[in-house]
């Protein structure tokens, strides 16, 4: 008998997208369609969570139709809704989960919630189509620093994960000291490829010696006082250098300890996530480092790293496929941890 394929509606709103996908199988995308409010929350220097939450109700049922149509398929054809429900703003994660109840509800479709860093971890999924499990994954994103181990679909062991500052809370909040604005990182990312990456002498923040932990609090604000040095002494200020000598700072740890992590648990494939996985410096530096190491490398496209909802439609696959389904009661859970229903 033919194995029959499996179509997901996917819905994320876990921030400032709001997203649509229509998956099939759980790694071929029919549809991805992503309205981003980057350019409404420039104007406050980061994301202002009610007004997301209010752009979320205004653009969800276009973006879910519009997935729809480009996929082809009809919500008849679905066999799941996967929505993120955790972790995120919870005002943004209720839009996107209240209006994928009522799409399950009404269509007598299966609900699958689906935790918002295992999304972005199995976006690799999406752009390697041979890629599984066991492997080494770095998850950096503006909320999130995280070294999972994956042994299996769905089966992750954290092993690290920042103490304060995450990696890419570090860039926004360094872009806005040397005048870069919001959004950060690629900012950081363009400025840092015209700069002296030795120009200034960051700190690099390994904490205790057998720590895959990360902390960039310190550094955030080594780059603070720096500037306010700089600026007291009445000396040049070179947004470029200090862009380049930040990142360099940045990239060195992330690399470091996924690669010690990775030879620790005896695995030989390394997988990049999330939004700062896009960053060109970090990419080019893990691909280096797994190469010098014999590993395999993985890294999903730049639209994939960025918060979107074909990563949810794979993660909703394999939990639909382990037998996962959710109730109408399904709440959003804006501090999930990772491996937790």
């Amino acid at each position: 008998m033919e194995k029959k394929d499996i179509f997901i509606l996917a819905v994320e709103s876990s921030c400032d997208e709001t997203a649509a996908a229509v998956v099939k199988n759980g790694r071929e995308v029919l549809s991805n369609v992503i309205s981003s409010q980057i350019a409404l929350h420039t104007l406050y220097g980061g994301v202002v969570p009610e007004i997301a939450s209010r752009k979320h109700i205004e653009a969800i049922d276009g973006v879910i139709g519009q997935a729809l149509t480009e996929s082809g398929m009809t919500l008849q054809d679905m066999d799941a809704i996967g929505v993120t429900y955790g972790p995120g703003l919870v005002g943004a994660l209720l839009v996107g989960l209240a209006e994928a109840k009522a799409l399950a509800f009404a269509a007598d479709k299966p609900l699958v919630g689906v935790h918002h860093i295992e999304g972005h971890i199995c976006a690799n999924y999406i752009q390697n189509k041979d890629f599984a499990p066991p492997y080494m994954a770095l998850v950096v994103s503006g909320g999130h620093s995280h070294l999972v181990y994956v042994s299996d679909y769905g089966r992750y062991e954290i092993l690290g994960h920042t103490r304060d500052d995450a990696a890419g809370e570090a860039y926004d909040k360094v872009a806005r000291a040397i005048g870069m604005g919001y959004p950060g990182g690629p900012k950081i990312d363009a400025a840092a490829k015209k700069g002296n990456a030795a120009a200034v002498k960051f700190p690099r923040v390994f904490l205790e010696e057998d720590s895959y932990d990360f902390s960039f609090s310190g550094l955030k604000s080594a780059v603070l006082n720096y500037v306010n040095k700089q600026k007291m002494m009445q000396l040049p200020i070179v947004p470029e250098d200090i862009a380049a000598s930040f990142q360099e700072a940045v990239v060195e740890v992330l690399v470091e300890k996924t690669i010690r992590a990775a030879k620790d648990k005896g695995v030989s494939k390394v997988a990049l996530a999330g939004g700062v996985a896009s960053n060109s410096a970090l990419r080019e530096r893990m691909r280096q480092a797994c190469e010098e190491n014999g590993f395999y490398f993985s890294i999903p496209a730049p639209i994939l790293c960025t918060d979107n909802a074909a990563m949810i439609g794979c993660a909703a696959y394999y939990e639909y496929m382990a037998g996962v389904r959710d109730g109408l009661d399904l709440n959003a859970n804006p501090g999930l941890k990772l491996g937790e229903r």
